[in-house]
């Protein structure tokens, strides 16, 4: 496929010229929060840190991390750079305890969110010609609003389907010939097995033939197993609401990591724990600074999503480093019996089994038990119950292999565990540890 651009200026600009950008950036970024925001100036004050002690990108490690108990703690406007005149839409992060994140957009952030996301799917092939689905919750979650903005730049017909009701997505698939979906890989999966009981081959009788799939960490093998049952393209996505929504890092046509957009952003990886640097190539933390926002600039947010820069060029052309796939949250890591575990390695593991299907719960409880309840796949199950056992014994062998304690396994018709309308809950811990 040809290599496509939006703004082919800025997303092959040479290596020196982005970092004195970034440089450019982050010490106007640093100025206005000394000026404006108490919040930052009381943490400036703290460590004796003037804005003129930022001279280089390395001493980005100088200003102080920003988490997400600071958000919730500056609930409602504690962070905002800006008067209220200036501020255009509001945000909250989704979250299920306490208070919210509370995140604010001035209209050049709007209109800037939109360019970047027009960046992503113009890079991924999408065209003016395209029907963008939009499977993704509307409202205060940014993920719909920013793709639908930045598909109405890159000039596609939006269908703000929302999620769920999957009669009502197949009719408006059917109808206006949907070309593009934006949506969960959990309900993407679902919505295979559904397209399946009606008899539906979607490579056959619609139109589909990209996905951008995201809001949830999922693994190279659940792309895979999407890509095969719904017919399509699946293109990785990053983005959360703290860093203005999805837009963040997409992945190009090449499909090897995905590109974050390094003249509105600076990206660190650092130790989970120490929070110290750490080299490309190997896994941690990652660490962002917004660039460019006007209305609420944050800086170096612990995103507690894992992951590692890939710092070889990339064949598109774009100089902007990649990060690679998501593996999880550094506070997502369950521990089992003393072993460190991330629900993604599960995943990976089940989802190469072509005898298990679209679903799976991870339950611990009692003192440490441990149960993986898989679906089976529609036509897995021939009646013959010793195969069963054999599968569950495949099942756990597996998984011990990889996660280094063997769960208990146990098999579910198709269709039998619950489904999220938005992002799946695949871990429930009632230990009482």
């Amino acid at each position: 496929m040809e290599t496509m651009f939006w703004d082919k200026r800025n997303e092959t600009m040479g290596r020196p010229a982005l970092e004195a950008l970034q440089l450019k950036r982050l010490q106007s970024t640093v100025r206005r929060l000394a000026r404006r925001v108490p919040f930052y100036q009381e943490k400036f004050a703290e460590r004796g840190l003037k804005p003129a002690d930022i001279r280089t990108l390395a001493d980005a490690q100088k200003l102080p991390f920003t988490t997400n108990a600071d958000l919730r703690a500056s609930y409602p406007k504690g962070l905002v750079a800006v008067g209220p005149e200036s501020l255009a839409r509001l945000h909250t992060s989704s979250g299920t305890t306490g208070k919210p994140k509370a995140l604010f957009f001035s209209r050049r952030d709007v209109g800037n969110a939109a360019d970047l996301m027009a960046r992503c799917l113009t890079m991924t092939g999408v065209t003016r010609q395209d029907v963008l689905q939009n499977m993704m919750t509307y409202g205060l979650f940014t993920g719909a609003l920013v793709m639908h903005y930045g598909a109405e730049k890159v000039g596609c017909l939006v269908i703000p389907a929302g999620p769920g009701n999957s009669e009502k997505q197949l009719l408006l698939m059917q109808d206006f010939r949907s070309t593009v979906l934006h949506i969960t890989p959990s309900y993407a999966l679902y919505f295979a097995g559904f397209l399946e009981s009606k008899g539906i081959d979607p490579r056959r009788d619609l139109a589909l033939r990209k996905a951008f799939v995201g809001a949830e960490p999922y693994t190279e093998e659940t792309r895979r197993k999407i890509e095969r049952t719904l017919g399509v393209e699946v293109y990785n996505s990053y983005g959360l609401s703290e860093m203005s929504g999805p837009g963040v890092a997409f992945e190009c046509a090449q499909k090897r990591g995905m590109h974050l957009w390094e003249d509105n952003y600076l990206l660190e990886i650092v130790d989970p724990k120490s929070g110290q640097p750490l080299p490309d190539g190997q896994r941690g933390e990652l660490v962002l600074t917004t660039l460019c926002r006007e209305a609420m600039p944050i800086l170096r947010y612990r995103t507690r999503d894992i992951t590692a820069v890939i710092a070889r060029p990339c064949a598109c052309g774009r100089t902007h480093r990649r990060i690679d796939r998501i593996t999880g949250r550094s506070d997502d890591m369950l521990i089992v019996r003393g072993v460190n575990i991330y629900p993604q390695q599960i995943e990976q593991v089940l989802m190469a089994i072509p005898e298990v299907g679209r679903n799976y719960v991870i339950q611990l409880e009692g003192l440490d038990e441990m149960t993986v309840r898989v679906e089976l796949a529609e036509g897995g199950f021939d009646g013959q119950v010793s195969r069963l056992a054999r599968l569950r014994e495949e099942i756990g062998a597996r998984l011990r292999a990889e996660i280094l304690t063997k769960p208990k396994v146990e098999l579910a018709p198709p269709g039998s565990l619950p489904v999220s309308e938005g992002k799946a809950k695949r871990v429930i811990d009632t230990r009482k540890l």
